[in-house]
């Protein structure tokens, strides 16, 4: 997929003005499944005008702009997905090109039909525009979708509209994806985005805490040590502690994904001028460390470690918010608890999958979760 970022940079592309494109607008947060069925309808109609489709989207999200130019940070939309999964998943879509404008003062006072003229015909070329059934755009978002239509018929496009994408009666929208993590329902999220809510990134250093704490506990012999992945945003749509599978670890690309439990958050029990200066982190503890796995990473360029390496967290079942703790000695045995539970969680779905049912088991893990949910 091309990535094509900022007006200018645009302009300056000729092919893609040349060419022309079938065009779909907007912040496909999420890349949910409305978002996968416009994307899908796109791909057709491109391909039947034999030109490229395209993406056009936004970063910040302009909500993001807004919230920070009137200092109302609660107008700020709770962010899904970093770019870099939008992109995946918008690659995964089929989309061959992908336009990122910043969304700035420029773009913010830009009116409807200027952004038409500037932006769809003389930047992009467009021959196809397809909208969704609430799409509004321009300054103090004036332009419509008659708008675009009446545009569209002088100017020489196409555009369509997509109406609302529904799964059981319900309307798939980024706002209900929101809802969903914030609430902790993994599962309705899986729903609504056709696969697992997960996060992707680079594994970064933090404190190198995590190794030091209750080895004995652990059973790895280096205590639990985390995999740290960034989340670009400072409002997750996510937050708290979670049941998780990691891939991209094991070397073996056919192998199942590790086991893990981890934090997303801003890990309060900690010093907020720790390394990662009180942003949002994705913290894994792997509760495998398969010695294939151990063995690859010895070949590492920080041998034994994973610094630098791309990885994608499943985020499947929420155990509980984040909890602040008092002294190190709680917090070993928090996240000590954490992994018992995760593992229980992980034995039951099994027990569950092979048509078993260990009672004893199924009632502990219930009364675990339940003590959990009165701190």
């Amino acid at each position: 997929m091309k990535i094509i970022q900022g007006l200018n940079n645009l302009l300056r592309h000729a092919q893609a003005r040349e060419s022309g494109c079938a065009l779909t607008i907007g912040n496909f947060d999420g890349v949910h499944r409305g978002h996968q069925a416009m994307l899908a309808l796109l791909h057709n109609e491109a391909r039947h005008r034999g030109v490229p489709s395209c993406a056009l989207t936004f970063e910040p999200h302009p909500r993001d702009y807004f919230a920070a130019k009137f200092h109302k940070p609660e107008l700020a939309p709770a962010r899904i997905a970093t770019l870099r999964d939008k992109l995946h998943e918008l690659r995964a879509c089929g989309v061959e090109q992908c336009v990122i404008l910043p969304f700035d003062e420029a773009l913010a006072s830009l009116p409807a039909q200027a952004f038409i003229d500037e932006v769809l015909v003389r930047a992009l070329g467009v021959k196809y525009v397809l909208v969704g059934d609430d799409f509004r755009f321009g300054a103090q978002r004036q332009g419509d979708y008659a708008l675009l239509d009446a545009a569209g018929a002088r100017l020489g496009f196409d555009v369509a509209r997509m109406m609302s994408y529904e799964v059981h009666g319900l309307r798939v929208s980024s706002s209900a994806v929101r809802d969903a993590l914030a609430e902790g329902r993994m599962d309705d999220a899986a729903a609504l985005l056709g696969r697992p809510y997960s996060i992707t990134g680079h594994v970064v250093h933090g404190r190198k805490l995590g190794r030091t704490l209750g080895a004995s506990r652990c059973g790895a012999g280096d205590g639990f040590r985390t995999l740290n992945l960034r989340f670009s945003h400072w409002k997750p749509a996510a937050s708290g502690i979670f049941v998780v599978q990691v891939h991209g670890l094991d070397p073996d690309p056919d192998a199942p994904p590790l086991p893990g439990v981890a934090n997303l958050g801003v890990r309060p029990s900690l010093d907020p001028n720790d390394t990662n200066g009180g942003r949002v982190l994705l913290e894994t503890h792997c509760l495998e460390w398969p010695e294939r796995v151990q063995r690859a990473l010895e070949r590492a360029p920080t041998p034994g470690e994973a610094y630098g390496k791309i990885i994608r967290v499943e985020l499947l079942h929420k155990l509980h918010d984040e909890l602040k703790y008092d002294s190190l000695d709680a917090l070993t045995q928090g996240i000590a608890r954490d992994c018992e539970d995760a593992r229980a969680w992980f034995e039951a779905r099994l027990n569950a999958a092979s048509g078993t049912h260990d009672a004893a088991g199924s009632h502990a893990a219930v009364r675990r979760q339940t003590t959990r949910d009165r701190i």
